[in-house]
């Protein structure tokens, strides 16, 4: 059984590595559900060349609705043979809260900023802002069963380390669909639990995003339309 399940990945990866880029502009609308509260999320990832842009903006539904967007996150960067790069994030939030990152490949360092303070880290590793961890596999795959990024999202670089679940049938209001499933795997009893699952037939876009804390409290992202 197990040599089924490695079998499969392996296929599944394969699949991967033979994927396309996705299309130069593709949306993302999502629906979002967090302690007992929805919204929704539109994501539009645009490149040309090699360079990319991603801006997510979420907007609240019933009361939430009248104040506007509640978070608008942008990265921008490069796309290289690992992925994506990014150059910078930018995280915005309303009654003026900020926090950016500025990422130094040459120098191997992120400057982070919030609350008018700025600080810059060594990069121990390979570093993405949520926003391109989230679209990098559209490009290019993960390497293997496993493998390790930081995350950095303005207020920090955090170390994740995700393994490949293998193929799974996701419903979503968009009917099933076939995808790919990661899951990041926890540091302790405190840490989130992370997972995302990719479209394997559109273009390897992140179709449900689940983050749930230590008290079971879950914030889900599931896709309700896929369009340019």
């Amino acid at each position: 059984m197990r040599r089924l399940s490695a079998i499969a990945i392996s296929l599944a990866l394969a699949a991967f590595a033979a994927h396309a880029a996705p299309p130069a502009r593709i949306q993302v609308t999502y629906e979002v559900t967090a302690k007992g509260m929805a919204a929704d999320a539109v994501e539009t990832l645009e490149h040309q060349g090699d360079a990319y842009t991603i801006v997510s903006e979420t907007k609240g539904r019933g009361i939430l609705a009248t104040f506007g967007v509640l978070n608008k996150r942008t990265s921008r960067g490069h796309i290289t043979a690992d992925g994506l790069r990014p150059d910078e994030y930018r995280d915005e939030r309303p009654f003026g809260w900020v926090a950016t990152a500025k990422f130094d490949w040459e120098a191997r360092t992120v400057t982070q900023s919030r609350k008018g303070k700025s600080e810059t880290l060594k990069m121990p590793a390979v570093a993405l802002d949520p926003l391109s961890l989230a679209y990098t596999f559209a490009f290019v795959p993960p390497k293997g069963k496993e493998f390790d990024v930081i995350r950095a999202d303005g207020r920090g670089l955090t170390p994740f380390r995700f393994t490949v679940v293998g193929n799974e049938k996701l419903a979503t209001p968009l009917g099933e669909m076939e995808t790919l499933h990661i899951s990041k795997l926890k540091d302790g009893p405190d840490d989130k639990a992370t997972d995302i699952w990719f479209a394997t037939g559109r273009d390897f876009l992140p179709v449900r995003v689940l983050v749930v804390d230590k008290d079971g409290e879950r914030a889900d992202q599931v896709v309700t339309r896929i369009g340019n």
